[in-house]
């Protein structure tokens, strides 16, 4: 059944591609991008819009879709420069959505998918104890409070109105054109640097750009899926170490790693005002998406080294500087 669907974020690293298996799957499509982002990879309508707050008008568009994607979001930055990051972030993932899920109702929608965070659920995980979608949400910071105050928003919604709200709290997502941290692991496997994460036993869920995609494009009709809540990942959770090393292969290089105890570099880190990238280094934070398999009978269709692969393949020919 073919859908008309309502896209935000269609210019970012999840919407992007989002768009592109919407638009491989003969869905109609009608994007929202921020002005002054840059044409998108796909011909495609467009909204436009100069930020994402409470203050946009969506009707028109709206009143042609029955189904929300919405993927823009005011991110987790390091050094925040905000005065009132919880502020900022408010404005836009927590007002700025539910105006639209309000519009939403308005013109008639029936669905409104909603890629969220695991920062919702909290920040480390303890050894064979991972997260899962019916826990009790514990953010840390600013970033996953909005998070947290937009889903319950949501939820509010749904249940005055009778949109279908459907919540999906990704882990690390990474893929082609991946950014950041997996972007400079890269960097430093290719180049050969030494790495001093040759002992670190921890354990992280992730999950691929495109596992991530197509749960999203499942949740879209699946009847199962309306008025709940998903966490997704590739289904194998990695140490540190593991993770570099097939890094490493996927980019055919040796990886160099030191065998540095954790510890040695938690203190390390911490000494440097880096406690947070230590813990994403060294800490785990696994998930159970066995909610997820059975009640949309959905599976990750992209193993792991697959898509390392595929982000190896990219940053050789697009990101290698």
């Amino acid at each position: 059944m073919s859908h008309k669907v309502f896209l935000t974020g269609a210019s970012g690293f999840v919407g992007s591609a989002v768009l592109r298996r919407l638009l491989a799957d003969g869905e109609h499509v009608i994007a929202a991008v921020r002005r002054g982002s840059g044409a998108l990879s796909s011909p495609v309508r467009t909204v436009a819009f100069e930020s994402f707050e409470d203050d946009n008008a969506w009707e028109g568009a709206l009143t042609e879709c029955d189904v929300v994607v919405h993927s823009a979001a005011r991110v987790h930055v390091m050094n925040d420069t905000e005065v009132d990051p919880l502020a900022a972030f408010r404005r836009v993932n927590v007002e700025g959505t539910l105006a639209l899920a309000r519009q939403a109702i308005a013109a008639g929608v029936k669905r409104f998918v909603f890629i969220s965070s695991i920062k919702v659920n909290g920040e480390e995980t303890q050894p064979g104890k991972p997260y899962t979608a019916d826990d009790l949400p514990q953010p840390q910071d600013p970033y996953g409070v909005s998070k947290m105050e937009a889903e319950v928003g949501l939820q509010k919604l749904a249940q005055q109105s009778g949109l279908e709200v459907v919540i999906i709290r990704p882990v690390l997502v990474y893929g082609p054109g991946v950014k950041a941290n997996f972007l400079n692991m890269m960097r430093w496997l290719d180049r050969g640097i030494p790495l001093p994460f040759g002992a670190i036993d921890n354990r992280r869920s992730l999950v691929a750009l495109e596992n991530l995609v197509d749960l999203v494009v499942t949740c879209i009709d699946h009847p199962a899926a309306a008025n709940q809540t998903f966490l997704v990942s590739d289904g194998e959770d990695l140490s540190t170490t593991a993770l570099l090393r097939r890094m490493a292969q996927a980019l055919g290089k040796s990886a160099r790693l030191l065998p540095v105890p954790a510890w040695m570099l938690t203190a390390g880190a911490k000494a440097l005002g880096k406690g947070g990238l230590s813990r994403r280094l060294c800490g785990s934070l696994q998930v159970d998406t066995g909610k997820t398999r059975d009640l949309l009978d959905w599976h990750p269709p992209v193993k792991v080294d697959a898509a390392l692969l595929a982000v190896a393949r990219h940053y050789q020919e697009n990101d290698k500087k």
